[in-house]
């Protein structure tokens, strides 16, 4: 499959939040951080993500934020 984003990194499943109708997937990449997603259950459900898979994390962003704190 091919996507427009260029920013791809890959990612496991460290844990999985749901509400009702959102949820947030928490995973670790390999620069020894984690990020988060936020989809529908819908869609969590469809991809068949769980615990422990490994995925791959594709980030299109319209803004990223650069901070020097």
């Amino acid at each position: 499959m091919k996507y427009g984003a260029r920013n791809q990194l890959q990612g496991k499943i460290t844990s999985i939040k749901k509400g009702d109708v959102m949820c947030q997937v928490k995973l670790e990449i390999p620069s020894d951080s984690t990020m988060n997603s936020v989809m529908t259950v819908e869609s969590l459900e469809d991809l068949g993500i769980k615990e422990g898979d490994n995925v791959k994390v594709i980030v299109k962003a319209i803004n990223v934020l650069l901070v020097k704190e």
